[in-house]
């Protein structure tokens, strides 16, 4: 696991990184929004993550939750900013939704066991016996929409252009539930394996808390 020391370093370098390229099309090609002061001068970013709207402040890049002013967790901001990054140097700009599976990933195999014990275990520990408790949550938490996989899946917009959904299949008497969790074709191209594994156990942890509450 990470330590502090490391997620500092690695905000401080995706800051300077992002120092160098143009806001503009960082907001175009990631769906951040750009907010102006009473001058017409930028003064802050804000973007969807998870259901919540986090601000951004420019210059400074000091992170807030715009709907209490609390700060946003180290680990959140570092993932966020590697897709702010990752979002500007794709120059995409659209999330479509084709799916891809996590070990289809460039070196989602190598991050398979944390892929596995972040999200899709916990997903299918408790989701796997009641899946409309994982539709009726995933819709509460992050306004999730159904789609035609499995038995029952929803559709969790991560980041404006990373969708993600949560698939189960009900188990019968000859075999086990089953699950998986998919991902926007174009997520390669903005985040590297390891923060998307990590984005999977952020979306789902939260909803195993919830059930067990």
């Amino acid at each position: 696991m990470a330590r502090i020391d490391d997620y500092k370093h690695a905000r401080s370098l995706s800051i300077k990184e992002l120092e160098g390229k143009d806001i503009e099309s960082i907001a175009r090609f990631s769906g951040a929004v750009m907010n102006h002061d009473s001058d017409g001068q930028l003064n802050a970013l804000s973007i969807r993550f998870l259901n919540r709207d986090v601000i951004i402040s420019h210059p400074g890049m000091k992170f807030s939750y715009k709907d209490t002013g609390d700060d946003v967790p180290l680990q959140d901001q570092v993932l966020i900013l590697h897709y702010l990054v990752g979002a500007g140097n794709s120059g995409e700009g659209e999330a479509v939704e084709k799916w891809v599976s996590f070990q289809d990933l460039p070196e989602g195999r190598f991050y398979m066991d944390s892929f596995i014990k972040r999200a899709k275990e916990p997903l299918l520990r408790t989701f796997g016996s009641d899946p409309k408790k994982m539709a009726e949550l995933a819709e509460r938490m992050y306004g999730a929409f159904p789609i035609d996989f499995g038995d029952f899946s929803m559709v969790v917009r991560a980041l404006p252009m990373v969708p993600v959904a949560l698939v189960l299949w009900q188990g019968d008497d000859e075999f086990p539930p089953e699950g998986n969790i998919l991902f926007g074709h174009n997520i390669s191209g903005i985040l590297p394996a390891e923060d998307i594994a990590l984005l999977a156990g952020m979306v789902v942890y939260p909803m195993v808390g919830m059930a067990k509450r």
